[in-house]
């Protein structure tokens, strides 16, 4: 009974708050057509990660975890004149279906898409001397979520906003004793997070069609 609950409310809510666009439609049906993991967050969180970038006037943003760039495309239609977002991508057949739906949205020009193990680009955006990013969001391999975060710190500035997917893991998070070594990850991404002097974070629980979940969030103040 509670997850049809909270896939109604979502529906629901989707259907109030977030306008029809065709656009984003066809990147999902696209992602389904390609038999990508139905794991891209929902509408309502797609827009909430498209006001975050708007309301903190993010010029630069990075994703870590492009899956068929639904995300990708929310926060890329955040960016002003001469903004750029780069997304990181592990599976080339995820990262071609993207692309495309990235091209249909006509963003190709404002989104990057970088193919391979996420560490390792990470590591050469650093030696490029990228300028630092605005906005960054983690949505991949959870086992590796605490490097994520300490990259993220060195990519990022005091003010950067880093939001991470998916921290709460149907509440697996408070089981200390849990062997997934997604939970694990996580868990140790949080000690880091909590334990860091440059970041002032928080975490909220979700409910909706996706199940039990959350996000964490950092502000970069130091």
């Amino acid at each position: 009974m509670p997850q049809e609950i909270w896939t109604d409310v979502d529906n629901y809510l989707t259907g109030k708050l977030v306008e029809a666009d065709p656009v984003l439609d066809a990147a999902l049906a696209a992602n389904a057509a390609a038999e990508l993991p139905a794991i891209d967050v929902t509408p309502t969180q797609g827009k909430w990660l498209h006001m975050l970038a708007r309301m903190i006037g993010a010029r630069r943003i990075l994703e870590i975890g492009t899956l068929g760039g639904y995300s990708t495309i929310w926060m890329a239609r955040a960016l002003p004149a001469g903004g750029r977002l780069i997304s990181l991508e592990f599976e080339p057949k995820h990262a071609e279906v993207a692309r495309a739906n990235i091209a249909r949205a006509g963003l190709s020009d404002v989104v990057e898409i970088r193919v391979g193990a996420a560490l390792d680009s990470l590591a050469k955006i650093e030696a490029e001397g990228a300028e630092a990013f605005d906005l960054i969001f983690v949505d991949a391999d959870k086992e590796n979520n605490a490097a994520y975060l300490e990259w993220a710190l060195k990519l990022s500035r005091r003010g950067t906003l880093i939001v991470v997917d998916n921290v709460i893991r149907d509440g697996e998070i408070a089981n200390a004793a849990s062997t997934d070594e997604k939970v694990i990850g996580t868990r140790v991404m949080f000690d880091r997070m909590g334990a860091e002097p440059r970041l002032y974070a928080t975490a909220v629980q979700s409910v909706g069609s996706k199940g039990y979940d959350g996000f964490a969030v950092g502000l970069v103040v130091g």
